[in-house]
């Protein structure tokens, strides 16, 4: 046999990814897509594409649709209160750190989330779907945890656990109605974004325009798609 033909016999060789590594990669196209078309809109072909994978690999993988959007809700979840407690644990500053200081660190950190393109809109189609059984418990208990970490960890009185709650869904609520968007166009959006962001409207601004939420005048991007497509899963 010639040098030439048994080259040519060969199996071309390809670099297998480890199973916990795939699972992140589909798990963060996931959130994305869920993120931007809703439960209902997103199918487990779309999920595919945007992790640059087969479809049958993430039934293959997850399941469901459903079990698979339950790991994205899972995911966001644990990576907010990992983020939450990192923040808890940084050392105090100097005279102590009274509940104001640290409900605005502890803000600061969950707007940080936005460049995790997926983690606050997939929480937020969570919640909204909370009348699907199963989706909605898992809504449930997440938002539970959460408050019950800003109770019992950061020490929070309910009443600002309450304030701190409603700004976080003032924040998700802005990005899934793309207020990002008008931001340069109308000043009632650049106003009530300006004081809802605050010291963090440069971030959310530059995560938007960097991940297709935004496009400003200024740096023209393409936008993700805004409709939702069929239920297919």
């Amino acid at each position: 046999m010639s040098e030439e033909s048994g080259t040519a016999a060969k199996e071309p060789t390809t670099e297998r990814i480890p199973a916990a590594l795939r699972r992140e990669q589909i798990l963060a196209a996931a959130s994305r897509v869920f993120g931007e078309r809703g439960y209902s809109g997103a199918t487990t072909d779309q999920v595919a594409q945007a992790a640059g994978i087969s479809q049958p690999y993430v039934v293959r993988m997850f399941g469901t649709k459903e079990n698979l959007f339950l790991e994205v809700v899972a995911r966001a979840l644990d990576k907010l209160i990992t983020t939450f407690r990192g923040v808890l644990a940084e050392p105090q500053p100097a005279g102590g750190d009274d509940a104001d200081s640290l409900v605005a660190r502890l803000g600061a950190a969950y707007v940080d989330l936005i460049d995790d393109r997926g983690i606050l809109l997939s929480l937020m189609q969570a919640f909204i779907t909370g009348h699907d059984p199963v989706i909605g418990a898992k809504a449930r208990e997440g938002f539970l945890q959460i408050y019950r970490m800003l109770r019992d960890e950061a020490g929070f009185p309910p009443e600002i656990v309450r304030d701190f709650l409603a700004d976080g869904m003032l924040f998700n609520t802005l990005l899934a109605i793309r207020l990002p968007d008008i931001f340069e166009d109308d000043e009632a959006a650049e106003e009530l974004m300006r004081c809802a962001f605050r010291g963090k409207l440069d971030v959310v601004l530059a995560a938007t325009a960097s991940t297709g939420l935004h496009a400003s005048h200024a740096t023209s991007t393409s936008h993700a798609p805004t409709g939702t497509a069929g239920t297919r899963s």
